[in-house]
């Protein structure tokens, strides 16, 4: 499903006034929420969550973080609760074995660079990944989950959309007040340029948290195939838009756009339609890394070169800001006081 174009235009638009006192009552339940003390995993907890409800960044933040984890000796498992799959764990997600129907597609994605736990229970998950050698968890969103107690506390913010207008579901984007937010976090990564992820940034600070600032790039090798190849844009994620523009930014020329909802379960059908619309424009389909692992098993062989996954990774402005950040996670002496605003 796509967002409601009102809960990002600002002021609030009629719908979401009409809204709001609905969205002010799911606001206060869910920080409340939040507030709960939540089971001691054992071992360090490092959530990557968002203050909205869609995409934000999470996959690629929680995928950097895990490769700089284990650049410094330590063994990251991801634990993500597996939404739009079928099983409740808690498992170890084998992309030689499991699917995204199963696991979800974001699940499998990371599971192809680091281990990955899903489980519906997180403390449960938890403990699947300490049994199995992680010297600790990075949490796939749960910001808002108060089941497993958190070392660090990351809030993703994309730059361009920030907290919408700035009221809660079912009016705005926003799962609890954002005062409240970030009362319950640690430090805001602010993906990418845009005046929305600056005046969250101006708030994060006022309310003395460290905001680090990250981009997304494209790795080289597609990168040098983009420049100048006709794509159609197929992907099935919270923000279409931002991956047509990171296609544009790279000297890709959309002949066409297929949008989908988020977390899409591509058929046959799908596929079929795609490959009839590339021809016919004489392109290539770019999709989503995220995409990429629910349509690459059903892509005909003969087919293949008309399908490119666009891989994007996460780079950070202030690695030393970063760093200690972690640094304080694991040592677990709190690491809100390691940074400054």
């Amino acid at each position: 499903m796509s967002a409601p174009g009102f809960w990002w235009r600002t002021p609030p638009a009629v719908p979401a006034r009409l809204l709001q006192p609905l969205g002010a009552f799911y606001g206060a339940a869910t920080l409340s929420r939040m507030r709960r003390p939540g089971a001691d995993a054992g071992i360090p907890v490092i959530c990557v969550g968002n203050f909205v409800a869609g995409g934000a960044g999470k996959t690629p933040t929680v995928l950097a973080l895990a490769e700089r984890l284990a650049a410094i000796g330590e063994r990251p498992f991801v634990l993500s609760r597996g939404y739009g799959g079928r099983e409740a764990g808690p498992l170890r997600v084998e992309p030689a074995r499991h699917g995204a129907a199963g696991v979800g597609d974001e699940p499998l994605l990371m599971a192809g660079h680091v281990p990955v736990i899903v489980a519906r229970d997180r403390p449960a998950g938890a403990a699947l990944a300490r049994s199995q050698g992680a010297s600790l968890i990075v949490m796939d969103d749960g910001l808002q989950n108060p089941s497993l107690g958190k070392d660090l506390r990351l809030a993703v913010v994309d730059g361009a959309a920030g907290i919408g207008n700035g009221l809660c579901l079912p009016a705005g984007p926003l799962r609890a007040p954002i005062e409240g937010q970030l009362g319950e976090t640690d430090a805001v990564i602010v993906i990418g340029a845009g005046e929305p992820g600056e005046i969250l940034a101006r708030k994060a600070r006022s309310a003395g948290r460290p905001v680090l600032r990250a981009a997304l790039s494209v790795v080289p090798e597609v990168r040098a195939r983009l420049a100048g190849l006709s794509v159609l844009a197929a992907s099935g994620i919270g923000r279409p838009e931002k991956f047509a523009a990171t296609l544009r930014e790279n000297g890709a020329s959309i002949v066409g756009e297929r949008r989908y909802g988020d977390h899409h379960p591509y058929a046959a059908s799908d596929v079929a339609a795609l490959i009839a619309d590339a021809k016919a424009q004489g392109c290539v389909v770019a999709v989503t890394e995220k995409d990429m692992v629910k349509l690459e098993p059903l892509w005909p062989a003969d087919e293949r070169e008309r399908l490119l996954a666009v891989p994007v990774r996460l780079g950070f402005e202030d690695e030393n800001a970063l760093a200690a950040l972690l640094r304080q996670a694991l040592s677990g002496s709190g690491a809100a006081a390691a940074a400054h605003p």
